[in-house]
């Protein structure tokens, strides 16, 4: 259970599973992404749908993420024990949120996750306990003003490993309505804050995109995890396209990534 290290001086691309079923997974730990999310929170995923995609998944070495519906123990834990490597939790927005969301991701004396780690350990082995606090990943969402507001004591949480940023619930906030690769001010700008802050915590900065231009344009301010699109988002896209151009008919565009 070598994680962390994938992480030293190399971007990860991320790809996003919102779809329950473990055959999509299946086919997308095959095509070269670093890492895997399964969606809980806008996906169509739970418990028992993510069981499948998660064994899908070991069958390669890509780190399997999960982001959870909300902030709370008992579905980190679990997830977990399942075999998930990292966590990603939405709608932190203060250190407290953050404090709270850390201590679940790891066990005594780092935090306070409970121990039954029942497929974790079946796939990574005996001594999965004594390595799991150095190799779980936890990733707190910055998606809205307060959170912004208090980013500097956010990224202060002992432990956390980087920040996911959320575009399209930060545009809402600031008034903006959902949007995703957003170049206007104030959240483009707090977009490269984040960047900057979590290069100067030595934290892993992250973020969703919707095309590979701009994800590509995060790398080069300093985002070194980045997901384009979703399973949904690329299927129906690619779809929308065949049937436009075999009708004659100009693509679609969508902002929506999920």
């Amino acid at each position: 259970m070598e994680f962390k290290t994938k992480f030293i001086n190399k971007n990860i691309i991320n790809g996003w599973l919102s779809i329950p079923n473990s055959f999509i997974a299946e086919a997308m730990s095959k095509m070269g992404w670093d890492a895997l999310t399964i969606d809980m929170q806008h996906g169509q995923n739970d418990y028992l749908s993510s069981v499948s995609m998660l064994q899908a998944i070991s069958k390669s070495n890509i780190m399997p993420f999960v982001r959870v519906p909300w902030n709370e123990p008992g579905i980190i834990m679990k997830m977990l024990d399942l075999g998930a490597v990292g966590i990603i939790s939405p709608m932190i927005n203060s250190k407290k949120q953050c404090e709270d969301f850390v201590s679940y991701c790891y066990y005594p004396p780092n935090g306070q996750r409970s121990f039954g780690p029942m497929r974790a350990q079946l796939i990574y082995g005996s001594d999965y306990y004594n390595n799991s606090n150095k190799e779980i990943f936890s990733f707190a969402m910055i998606e809205t003003k307060q959170a912004v507001e208090q980013i500097d004591e956010i990224l202060s949480v002992k432990n956390l490993s980087g920040i996911y940023v959320g575009p399209a619930d930060m545009a809402s906030s600031y008034g903006m309505g959902p949007k995703f690769d957003i170049k206007e001010d104030p959240v483009y700008s707090n977009i490269k804050l984040i960047a900057q802050k979590c290069k100067e915590k030595n934290l892993i900065a992250g973020i969703h995109t919707g095309s590979t231009s701009y994800a590509k344009e995060m790398l080069k301010i300093g985002y070194n995890f980045v997901t384009i699109l979703s399973d949904f988002r690329i299927m129906t896209d690619k779809a929308q396209k065949i049937v436009d151009e075999m009708k004659s008919k100009d693509s679609k565009n969508s902002n929506s990534t999920y």
